[in-house]
């Protein structure tokens, strides 16, 4: 039986639900604090004010570099011939003697060689072998279109990584009907061959105890991979498992630089492999809004690569079979199983576990409909389902004042006020800094209050300042688009730069009205269970 502490269903203890409301009580009392205070003081509501913006200036400044490092390192990682450093792992004896009088700036050259010298030393050190390997990847789908699919099962094909020691399993949702069960036998006819193993799994719909979402499937795919794998007398604990959405293009080094994780790593099994989601598959067809919305998604995962104290499991990753096992595989009862499966870990490994940062890339789709209105909206509801992850406030809450933690208080307490922080921040930052100038005026209009006649001044100077952080990313972003389609004019680029004026109005509009939306529905136990899946659409 699993030690993992499960999401509760139903009815929540008066404790619980404290933690749930205490997301939004904080966003909602941060806006309605500078109102109050505009209204009794316009020194107080000033200081108040540039305490956040200026601490918004800071993190432009921090976000503005650790985008450009985390750009840097995952091109240095991509460029790395990681099968060859595999290859040395196969006798890391003699390839420490021909590789250490070498002189390379290869990306971890130095670390590659200590890896080598640590195996060759350590005689006893129980290693798997890199013949013994296996990966496992679950590609989970619902009513996608082999459009989207295809290109997925390809990048897999295309990897690195040798495929007979690749299993890949498909699942689907019975809830998908007919044309999902048939684009999955369409996979397995065109792929199955490709790989060491193939599987098809179909999810039950209306299992009890689970809700409506990715994680109900992939869990039970994973049970079937777990039989299979089983059957096949491979050792569960040589298996790493990655999960992918159906629009997700792994990079061709990303599996082979997984695999030369997993074995010099001591600590394997307490490990996520977290690579970084770049959302630019479809970025020159998608609309100018989610454009912005995905390059910043891409901007946020590049800098959490930088800060691995920060790292969280998110979107598709992955970890060993052995320590799925032993936690259930992902939970069943949220429609977040991504990041909430960082907190499974950590606690069901009683604090020893980690996300790995994997300088590699796994590309994904930016939201795209078949029509504006329909991508807009599409938006929104994914979104919104991101920022459900406030869910895990209560969750974490609950283990962190237990009896039965295990994990010392001074390493879980930062991780929850950054949890805390990180969903309070998203709600209420935007909207603080886009009209907070101008609340104290309103309330001084007639007096000759020179603060308040002059705070949107300054604001509007901090955030100049601020703005080169936001130039330094924009002209990041010209350098991470893929090749211009044929279809479109040179002219589209000069559209991809000014696509950023619209960075305010996502703000307001998609970061903080969907944290605020996402963390209400807590606060007033409207609790979102059901996993609305993002539409995908192609252009051709």
């Amino acid at each position: 039986m699993s030690k993992v502490i499960e999401l509760p269903q139903g009815k929540r203890t008066k404790f619980y639900r404290f933690f749930e409301i205490l997301p939004f009580a904080i966003s909602t009392t941060m806006v309605v604090l500078l109102v109050v205070l505009s209204a009794t003081s316009s020194t107080l509501s000033a200081l108040y004010l540039l305490v956040i913006v200026i601490m918004n200036l800071v993190k432009a400044v921090g976000i503005a570099v650790r985008t450009v490092q985390g750009y840097k390192t995952v091109k240095a990682g991509t460029k790395v011939d990681w099968e060859q450093r595999l290859e040395d792992l196969k006798n890391p004896e003699q390839s420490f003697e021909r590789l250490s009088g070498e002189k390379s700036d290869e990306y971890n050259y130095n670390q590659h060689l200590m890896n080598l010298k640590l195996l060759s030393e350590e005689k006893t050190l129980d290693y798997p072998k890199v013949d013994d390997v296996y990966h496992a990847v679950i590609i989970t789908l619902y009513n996608e279109s082999l459009d989207v699919l295809e290109p997925t099962l390809e990048s897999v094909v295309n990897s690195s990584f040798d495929k007979k020691h690749m299993i890949v399993t498909i699942a689907y949702e019975e809830r998908g009907g007919e044309a999902g069960e048939k684009v999955a036998k369409a996979l397995e006819k065109k792929f199955s061959k490709k790989f060491y193993g193939f599987l098809l799994s179909k999810h039950p719909d209306g299992i009890k105890g689970e809700v409506v979402g990715k994680g109900a499937n992939l869990t039970y795919a994973g049970r079937r991979l777990q039989e299979y794998i089983e059957s096949l007398k491979i050792p569960v604990e040589n298996v790493i498992v990655t999960s992918l959405d159906s629009d997700n293009r792994p990079d061709v080094s990303y599996f082979s630089q997984v695999a030369y994780e997993f074995i010099v790593r001591d600590d394997r099994q307490n490990l996520s492999y977290q690579p970084v989601s770049l959302f630019t598959n479809n970025i020159w067809d998608a609309p100018a809004v989610t454009r912005v919305v995905a390059t910043t998604n891409s901007f946020w995962n590049l800098i959490c690569t930088m800060r691995p104290h920060t790292l969280r499991n998110f979107a598709s990753h992955s970890q060993p079979l052995k320590a799925l096992i032993g936690m259930n595989f992902w939970s069943v009862r949220t429609i977040v199983e991504d990041g909430h499966q960082y907190w499974r870990s950590l606690f069901y490994f009683d604090g020893n576990y980690e996300v790995l940062p994997i300088r590699s890339a796994i590309y994904q789709d930016a939201v795209l409909s078949d029509t504006l209105i329909k991508t807009l909206r599409a938006q929104w509801v994914q979104l919104r389902r991101w920022d459900y992850g406030a869910s895990d406030v209560a969750y974490v809450a609950t283990y962190m004042f237990s009896k039965k933690r295990k994990m010392k208080l001074s390493s879980l307490l930062p991780k929850f006020i950054r949890l805390l922080d990180g969903h309070v921040t998203l709600a209420a930052v935007a909207p603080i800094i886009a009209f907070g100038g101008w609340v104290p005026l309103w309330f001084h209009l007639e007096s000759r209050d020179l603060l308040s006649h002059n705070l949107p001044m300054v604001v509007s100077y901090i955030q100049t300042v601020a703005a080169i952080g936001l130039l330094i990313s924009v002209m990041l972003s010209m350098k991470m688009l893929p090749p211009r389609p044929k279809r479109y004019r040179k002219s589209k680029n000069v559209l991809m730069l000014l696509q950023w004026v619209l960075a305010p109005v996502n703000a307001i509009v998609y970061s903080s009205l969907c944290a605020f939306y996402a963390q209400s529905r807590l606060a007033t136990g409207r609790y979102m269970e059901k996993f609305d899946v993002t539409e995908k659409s192609v252009k051709k």
